[in-house]
């Protein structure tokens, strides 16, 4: 059975999304503030449905600290802000996912399957712990990447688009196509996004690392 941490403060959302949840088949426990939250062990849970606005901090401060402990569990964010810069801000934080107050139950029970179904087919399939194409190195269980000897450091977003291209390198993916397939969202507000990500991991790599498909998208460069 799937468990299910719900950081909420509002008292009766945070039940009431407790209670949808569980009627879904899945176990769902309810922290109110970071400091309740700190106490869980939130290595454990499967998902982790976390409020912006909390009375002891921000939610965004504790995706980050558990980010940086190496805990990928998945995460929706939920909040008022809605704000582009926000969205963007949480995504590249290392939220999974992202939703603004008010929202529809049953929309974020659907938004909770979705991540677990990613989480398990991640899990089942066979997966290298290291993906190597003439310099670029990247180890895929400590999730960093090595260019020519050197140790890159890349945002989530960043890192996740060079994965994909690097596990797909002969493959050209639209902007949508990447949209989806690294942000999760198939109508993200614009592919400009892609586009800001592409020119930021050729800075800190290479400027021919990414190749520019005219009419078509973005591919992973030959790499010698």
């Amino acid at each position: 059975m799937k468990k299910i941490l719900i950081i909420e403060d509002d008292e009766n959302l945070g039940k009431s999304i407790k209670k949808i949840i569980e009627l879904e088949g899945m176990t769902a426990f309810l922290a109110s503030s970071l400091y309740d939250a700190r106490k869980m062990f939130v290595d454990t849970f499967d998902m982790i449905v976390l409020d912006w606005m909390l009375p002891d901090g921000q939610g965004i401060d504790f995706l980050r600290e558990i980010r940086t402990k190496n805990i990928f569990t998945p995460v929706i964010m939920l909040t008022a802000r809605t704000d582009l810069i926000d969205k963007v801000l949480g995504l590249e934080t290392g939220a999974n996912d992202y939703m603004t107050k008010p929202f529809e139950s049953r929309e974020l029970v659907a938004r909770i399957r979705v991540q677990l179904r990613e989480t398990n087919h991640n899990a089942d399939a066979v997966k290298l712990e290291k993906i190597s194409i003439g310099k670029l190195v990247i180890n895929t269980s400590e999730r960093n990447v090595l260019f020519d000897g050197k140790k890159i450091n890349l945002t989530k977003m960043e890192y996740e688009l060079l994965k994909i291209l690097a596990e797909n390198p002969k493959q050209t993916f639209s902007r949508e196509n990447l949209l989806d397939k690294v942000w999760g969202y198939e109508n993200f507000p614009t592919t400009r996004t892609v586009d800001t990500h592409v020119l930021q991991v050729r800075q800190k790599i290479s400027e021919d690392i990414i190749e520019t498909v005219r009419g078509l998208g973005y591919r992973l460069a030959e790499l010698k």
